[in-house]
């Protein structure tokens, strides 16, 4: 019978090395997948803020646009700006395809409906301007949604959430306010007597307004250069910036709180805010659009760095798992293969070894060591 103990040895040693295999990838996968996960929900995260700017995008022209109708109707025309038209269709581009993901679709289609009815509104200039108001607060709630569902008012990086608060917040309200009181500055200048008092109140809210919206922006914007690491937003907001503080200051003395408005420069006034305004919403919101890039683009990287860091991690362990198979199975040939001792017992082929193991010869009985008849002889001998 041939015995091979160290083949089987060789065999367990090839069978733990793929359950070692196994427990180390079971780890590497698990928390391979956890890294994967976390890295695609901040991807798509990103990825959702990057369509709440898209959306301000279209939403900025919007604002201007209904300014402009609003000046036009109180002047007495009644078409809508060509500026509206195409400003409308372009949200409503932007919300046919983002608007299921931001939730804004059912918002967007009533304000899009009242925006439609401006023209028809007929009446005073309360009426007019109360119908232009409606539709201006809806539309900052609109803006509201977008920021909120995007969930770019709740971004970790300090600069990101400052320039969405100056993009989505501060900047609409400084046109919306700045709109309003070139309005209301004509209005109360056209008003009769009983009219002026709550004309000129009203005035004076939308002149603190705009004050407020414009202190907000700039510290906002401030905030944002301070704590960005883009090494572009502190050179281009810097001449629109200035601008738009200008354009804050001549308002303000347009306004001539107090006294009697000049209306000639509450005009100019007004269209130097609204051209500031325009050019700064359009190099903050490219501003965030490409620091949003560049996260998600740093994220990608990581993602196809953990890819290859687990296929690296796979094939040094399957190498190393066929190294050692390999060298078991060589191991285990080389004791095969190597001449075995056989130690079985067949009849009386090794006289010796039975002969080491006979029993004791009997009494009166003399061994036979020499063999033969010399021995019997012997033996007959000594009994005569």
């Amino acid at each position: 019978m041939s015995v091979s103990v160290n083949s089987r040895r060789a065999r367990l040693r090839s069978a733990l090395a793929v359950v070692l295999t196994v427990l180390v990838l079971l780890p590497a996968a698990a928390l391979f997948l956890r890294v994967l996960d976390d890295n695609t929900e901040h991807r798509d995260r990103l990825q959702l803020e990057r369509n709440g700017v898209e959306y301000l995008q279209a939403l900025s022209p919007l604002v201007s646009a209904l300014a402009e109708s609003q000046s036009s109707a109180l002047q007495g025309v009644l078409a809508e700006p060509a500026s509206l038209t195409a400003a409308v269709a372009r949200v409503q581009g932007v919300d046919e395809r983002l608007g299921e993901d931001l939730d804004t679709s059912e918002r967007w289609a009533s304000l899009k409906d009242k925006i439609g009815k401006l023209p028809g509104i007929t009446g005073d200039s309360a009426t007019v301007y109360e119908a232009h108001v409606e539709v201006s607060d809806l539309t900052l709630a609109l803006y509201d949604t977008v920021r909120e569902n995007s969930t770019l008012n709740r971004d970790e990086q300090s600069d990101m959430w400052f320039l969405q608060q100056a993009a989505a917040v501060d900047m609409p309200e400084a046109v919306t306010a700045v709109s309003r009181m070139g309005d209301t500055a004509n209005m109360t200048a056209a008003a009769k007597a009983k009219q002026k008092a709550a004309l000129n109140i009203r005035f004076g809210y939308e002149v603190l307004t705009v004050q407020n919206a414009g202190d907000d922006l700039t510290d906002n914007l401030q905030a944002a250069v301070e704590d960005t690491e883009s090494p572009t937003l502190a050179g281009n907001l810097v001449s629109n910036l200035n601008s738009f503080k200008r354009g804050i200051e001549d308002a303000n003395r347009g306004a001539n709180f107090g006294g009697t408005p000049n209306v000639s420069a509450m005009v100019t006034a007004q269209s130097t805010l609204q051209t500031a305004l325009n050019a700064l919403s359009g190099v903050v919101l490219k501003e965030m659009d490409t620091l949003l890039e560049d996260r998600i683009d740093s994220l990608n990287y990581r993602r196809a760095e953990a890819w290859g860091l687990l296929a690296v991690a796979i094939a040094l362990i399957l190498v190393a798992t066929f190294w050692t198979r390999a060298r078991a199975r060589q191991s285990g040939a080389g004791i095969d293969d190597a001449p075995v001792r056989d130690v079985s017992v067949q009849g009386d082929a090794n006289p010796y070894a039975a002969a080491a193991y006979d029993q004791a010869p009997q009494y009166g009985e003399i061994p036979n060591y020499g063999g033969g008849d010399a021995a019997r002889r012997e033996r007959s001998g000594a009994l005569r």
